[in-house]
């Protein structure tokens, strides 16, 4: 299975994976399962950081994708295409462009998204699959 990790569950795996479902941590534990972190996750946790709505303990924003190597996840790239097309995602509940990007970036390479947030399931019948 080839899933993207939402934002929270990139922390939660690095820095405190008790708050992990059972079912995000077995797929995120099997080896058989690739797990992405979307570029748009350095993105979003770099700016919030720099706003003061996240604190992050003993590491720097910019430390992050070392973690993330280190952990085994791949880091997922955003391209022209899933830019220039975004648009297309219907605007249902989620004003977070971060968010947003995510979910369609997730839909267009089909993939799962493994999130917490349960106003995701809302882009089902546009194709995002989300486990937690």
């Amino acid at each position: 299975m080839k899933c993207i990790i939402d934002t929270h569950v990139l922390l939660w795996s690095l820095f405190n994976s008790s708050l992990l479902s059972e079912k995000a941590s077995e797929i995120i534990l099997n080896d058989k399962n690739d797990i992405y972190v979307s570029i748009i996750s350095f993105w979003e946790i770099s700016l919030k950081y720099n706003i003061g709505k996240i604190s992050l303990k003993n590491v720097l924003p910019d430390e992050l994708p070392q973690y993330v190597k280190k952990s085994g996840f791949e880091i997922l790239n955003i391209d022209e295409e899933i830019v220039s097309t975004f648009y297309k995602l219907p605007k249902i509940s989620h004003s977070d462009p971060f968010d947003r990007l995510i979910i369609w970036q997730t839909i267009q390479k089909n993939m799962t998204l493994i999130s917490k947030d349960s106003e995701f399931n809302r882009y089902n019948k546009y194709g995002l699959k989300v486990l937690w």
